[in-house]
């Protein structure tokens, strides 16, 4: 017989994480215990979590508490997690498969049985440059090149383009594409009518690939992009909310991206995310996966989810590098040893 526990928790940025929708200090979650009467003593816990104007199932507190305990109701009667159900609710879907991943997994945090979550061998990250002025951004990127990062995204939207251009330019002067890899990630700040202009402006510095150039929603503009851009393209926002299969196949064969990105509790939960890298991969479209501002009960589980789809040896950066933004984050012995996420002994 299963029984679950619903609490929350508010988490606090040791910096402000600026994007191009604004501005986050604090980050609210919800923590699902589950728990087995045939197990006793043994607990899996899930987070659920939404950014504001962002995630599909964004909602006032109590709506989304009202929701999450009616989900975990139906799971403790059945037995089993209605994904069907549960698609329109990305967040809590995640939130309820970690926790009963970690309850099948008998309590450990290793969910999958991977080399990851024995502890015998990292996962391959990026190192996250959040917006700011010229100089924060410019220090951010030398304190993540001096940490041993070989591939760095930068968030741009925020302050000047040319000034954004200046930085790469000034990075490009002194890291060749061997050192570092860029990456950048607009959040849809383009304007249709500017974005070719951008990409290439952008792709005169060896960068690797540019996250949503423009805004979600539109899809032939943004395929046209895909089709002539200098630059490869990497979906992120616009995945969010195309939770049905069909739905998903339509996009991807619409706007035929050079890559998408996967956020678990954005994306379709652990189910979601498997569905859109299997069907990106028959479209020869690449993928890696990030986390969304979690906890670390919700990046240990991305993480855990990423060494199982993409198996040992990981070599494409993902972005898991978050676990560092709070003041008041869950203990887990999750830790970044130069440019690779490890679970610690």
């Amino acid at each position: 017989m299963y029984k679950i526990n619903i609490t929350s928790r508010t988490l606090h940025f040791h910096v402000p994480a600026g994007t191009s929708r604004g501005v986050y200090t604090t980050r609210k979650s919800y923590y699902v215990t589950l728990s087995d009467t045939n197990q006793p003593g043994v607990v899996g816990v899930g987070e659920c979590a939404t950014l504001p104007d962002l995630s599909c199932d964004a909602m006032s507190d109590e709506q989304y508490e009202q929701r999450l305990h009616t989900f975990c109701e139906d799971f403790c009667r059945t037995g089993r997690i209605d994904i069907d159900a549960m698609r329109p609710y990305p967040s809590m879907l995640f939130g309820l498969e970690t926790a009963k991943a970690q309850l099948d997994a008998k309590g450990s945090i290793n969910l999958f049985n991977t080399s990851f979550g024995r502890g015998e061998e990292g996962i391959t990250i990026n190192g996250l440059v959040w917006m700011g002025s010229f100089d924060e951004m410019f220090q951010r990127l030398e304190a993540k090149l001096t940490a041993g990062f070989r591939c760095v995204k930068l968030k741009i939207g925020a302050i000047d383009f040319k000034k954004e251009i200046e930085l790469i330019r000034h990075i490009r002067q002194t890291f060749t594409r061997d050192r570092v890899e860029l990456r950048v990630d607009a959040n849809g700040a383009f304007a249709p009518e500017e974005a070719m202009q951008r990409l290439e402006a952008l792709a005169q510095y060896d960068i690797h690939s540019i996250e949503q150039p423009i805004r979600q929603h539109q899809w032939q503009e943004m395929a046209r992009l895909c089709a002539d851009s200098p630059l490869p393209i990497a979906l992120d926002e616009e995945l969010i909310g195309a939770n049905d299969p069909a739905e998903k196949a339509l996009l991807l064969d619409t706007i035929r991206p050079q890559y998408i990105i996967l956020k678990p509790s954005l994306h379709g939960g652990m189910t979601g995310t498997r569905e859109w890298i299997t069907m990106a991969k028959e479209r020869n479209i690449g993928s890696w996966i990030t986390s969304a501002l979690e906890s670390n009960i919700g990046l240990n589980a991305i993480a855990q989810l990423t060494a199982d789809i993409y198996g040992s040896n990981i070599t494409t950066p993902q972005g898991l590098g978050t676990g560092q933004l709070f003041t008041d984050n869950i203990p887990m012995p999750l830790e970044i040893r130069r440019d690779q996420l490890w679970i610690s002994d």
